[in-house]
C-alpha cells in the first residue's frame, strides 16, 4: 500500500491499430459464473468485446508525459459503471515497450500495477527500454505495459482539494496533545471528504478495486490477449487478488509482491492498524542500522540514542518549524521512507546527519513542499485522492469516533512512529458521502493457474501475514519468503534466490514444488549516502 503523510497533518506518427484478431467476444469467466451473472459481469464482457474489436491506437507519447520512444501510448475506453456499459465512459491511459527478444521469444503483454491505491504504472515500460538488469530476461519475452488506473494521472483524474493548498506546510502535529487537537483533525478530515464529493463526486461511487480489476480485463482484451500476464506490487497485489477471483480463467501468469491482506475483516480499517505496528518494527530495524553506522552519521551509537534524537528533532520542529516549513507532520512524511524502503536508509540518515551538523537545507528540501513544482503537487494530491476514494469505497468503515479514538490510542501506545498520522489519513472514510461496498471474498476459482507470491518477513507497509493469508486463499499458489528483510517491493531488490525464480516463472511458468525461503538481500551500505546527496 502507498503511504503519505496524514491529510490533516500533512495535508507516479500514427501506427497500425493492434487488433484482437479472432477475439469477437469475451466469455464469462469462471469467477463471474461463480459469483452469478451480475449486471457488472455482463457489462465487463460487453466492454471487453468492444475493446477487443477496437484495439489500441498506439502513438508516440505526448511530450509532457516524459515517456520517450520506443515507448508508445494510447487509451482504452471503459464504462464508469459496469452495470451500465452503454452509459458514461472514461479513457484509461496505457503505454508499452515491445519485447526486446523479437517475435520468436514473445509471450504476450505483461501488465503492471505499482500500488497505492493511486499509483501510476506508466513508468514500467522504461524497465524494458532502460538498463534494468533484473528485468532483462523477462523484457525479452514480454511487451511491458503500464497504465494509469481509473482516477489516476491521465485516466480521468480525480481531486479532493486544490493541489497547492494540499502541499502547504507546516501542518499540525499528527500526534494530538489534547481533545481540541483531535477535534481540529476531525474537522479537517470531514472537510477533505466533503471536498472529494464536491470536486469528484460523479466518479467516487465507482472508484473500487473490483471496477479497476474489470478495467484490467478490458485492457487485456484491447491488447489482443486471451489471458493476462500480471505483476502487482503492494496495493497491486490486492488488485491482482480481486482480478484472480473475478476472472480466474483469464489469468496466464500472475506474480504478486509485498501483499495486502485480502481478508474481508482486514480491508481496509484493520489493515491500516496492522500497518502501524509493522512500521514501528521496521523503524526499529533502521535505528539499529543507523546506530551501527554512527561513525558515518553521528546520530547515536545505540537505537535508544537514535530514538532520543528523533524525539528531540520532532520537539524542535514542533516549536519552531525547520526552515519555516518542516514540522512533525512533514518529518513523519519524509522519515517514513526509511522503514518503507531499504534504498532510502542511507539517504534519510545522511539528510538527518547534515542537519545535526548544522546544515538544515537538505532536510527542508526533502521534507518540505515545493510550491513551484505545480505538476508534482498535482500528481501528489491526485494520488492521495485516489488512495482515499478507493479505500473508502471498497469497504464499510467505522463511523464512530469513539472506536477510531480508542483503537488509535491503543496502537499508538506500542507503535508511536506513525499511528496517529495514519489515522488522520484514513479518517475521511468515516464521513464518506459516496457508497461503501462489501469487499470481494478473495478465493480460488476454476482455471486459476499457480500464482507466485513474494514477500519479506519484516515489510512495514504490507505485513507478512497478508502473504500467508493470500497463499491460503489461492490454491496451488507458491510463496517465496525473504527472511529477515523488510524492503517494500521484493522483486526490485538484487537477490538471486528470488530474481532467478521470478525469471523462471515468467519465462517458463515454473514454480518450485514447495514454498521457498530465501536469505535476505544485502544490507544497504552507508558509504552510498554521501553519493546520494552530493
Amino acid at each position: 500500500m502507498r503511504r503519505t503523510a496524514a491529510l490533516g497533518a500533512a495535508g507516479t506518427l500514427v501506427t497500425g491499430t493492434l487488433l484482437a484478431g479472432a477475439i469477437a467476444a469475451t466469455p464469462a469467466s469462471a469467477g463471474e459464473r461463480q459469483h452469478g451473472a451480475s449486471a457488472e459481469a455482463r457489462g465487463v464482457r460487453t466492454a471487453a468485446a468492444r475493446a477487443a474489436t477496437q484495439g489500441i491506437d498506439w502513438q508516440d507519447c505526448p511530450a509532457d508525459w516524459d515517456l520517450k520512444t520506443p515507448i508508445q501510448c494510447g487509451y482504452v475506453t471503459v464504462p464508469v459503471d459496469y452495470a451500465k456499459p452503454d452509459g458514461r465512459t472514461i479513457k484509461i491511459a496505457v503505454d508499452r515497450a515491445r519485447n526486446t527478444g523479437g517475435k520468436e521469444e514473445r509471450q504476450g503483454s505483461l501488465l503492471y500495477n505499482p500500488g497505492g491505491p493511486g499509483g501510476s504504472g506508466m513508468r514500467f515500460p522504461a524497465r524494458s527500454t532502460g538498463d534494468s538488469a533484473l528485468w532483462k530476461k523477462t523484457a525479452a519475452a514480454y511487451d511491458f505495459v503500464g497504465f494509469d488506473p481509473r482516477g489516476v494521472g491521465h485516466s480521468a483524474p480525480i481531486s479532493c482539494v486544490d493541489p497547492q493548498e494540499y502541499v502547504k506546510a507546516p501542518k499540525a502535529d499528527p500526534v494530538p496533545d489534547s481533545e481540541a487537537d483531535k477535534r481540529a483533525q476531525r474537522k479537517l478530515a470531514k472537510e477533505y471528504a466533503d471536498g472529494c464529493a464536491e470536486r469528484s463526486g460523479g466518479l467516487l461511487p465507482y472508484m473500487t478495486t473490483p471496477n479497476t480489476a474489470r478495467d484490467l480485463d478490458v485492457i487485456r482484451a484491447a491488447l489482443g490477449e486471451k489471458k493476462l500476464n500480471y505483476l502487482g506490487v503492494s496495493y497491486g497485489t490486492y488488485l491482482g487478488a480481486v482480478y484472480a477471483t473475478l476472472f480466474p480463467d483469464h489469468v496466464r501468469r500472475m506474480l504478486v509482491d509485498s501483499v495486502v491482506n485480502p481478508s474481508r475483516e482486514k480491508v481496509w480499517y484493520q489493515a491500516n492498524l496492522d500497518q502501524d505496528v509493522a512500521f514501528e518494527t521496521r523503524w526499529g530495524d533502521w535505528k539499529k542500522w543507523v546506530a551501527k553506522n554512527d561513525a558515518t552519521y553521528h546520530i547515536g551509537a545505540t537505537p535508544q540514542q537514535v530514538q532520543a534524537q528523533w524525539e528531540k528533532l520532532r520537539a524542535t520542529a514542533k516549536k519552531n518549524p525547520i526552515g519555516g516549513l518542516v514540522g512533525p507532520a512533514e518529518l513523519t512524511g519524509f522519515f517514513q521512507n526509511a522503514p518503507y524502503y531499504d534504498s532510502a536508509w542511507a539517504t534519510v540518515a545522511q539528510v538527518w546527519s547534515a542537519y545535526l551538523a548544522g546544515d538544515e537545507k537538505p532536510l527542508v528540501e526533502n521534507a518540505g513542499p515545493d510550491l513551484k513544482d505545480t505538476a508534482g503537487n498535482i500528481a501528489s494530491e491526485n494520488g492521495t485522492a485516489v488512495y482515499t476514494a478507493v479505500e473508502c469505497a471498497d469497504a464499510k468503515w467505522p463511523t464512530s469516533w469513539k472506536k477510531w479514538d480508542r483503537d488509535t490510542t491503543r496502537v499508538h501506545a506500542e507503535a508511536p512512529f506513525m499511528t496517529w498520522a495514519n489515522a488522520w489519513m484514513n479518517l475521511p472514510c468515516a464521513t464518506w458521502q459516496a457508497k461503501q461496498h462489501k469487499p470481494v471474498d478473495v478465493k480460488t476459482g476454476k482455471g486459476l493457474p499457480s500464482v507466485l507470491i513474494v514477500q519479506s518477513t519484516r515489510d512495514a507497509a504490507t505485513p507478512y501475514e497478508g502473504a500467508v493469508e493470500l497463499h491460503k486463499r489461492l490454491r496451488g499458489s507458491r510463496l517465496i519468503t525473504e527472511r529477515d528483510a523488510g524492503s517494500h517491493g521484493v522483486t526490485g531488490q538484487v537477490n538471486p534466490c528470488i530474481n532467478d525464480r521470478v525469471d523462471a516463472y515468467f519465462l517458463h511458468g515454473k514454480t518450485d514444488a514447495q514454498d521457498v525461503t530465501c536469505a535476505p538481500h544485502a544490507t544497504p551500505e552507508p558509504a552510498k549516502a554521501k553519493a546520494a546527496t552530493s
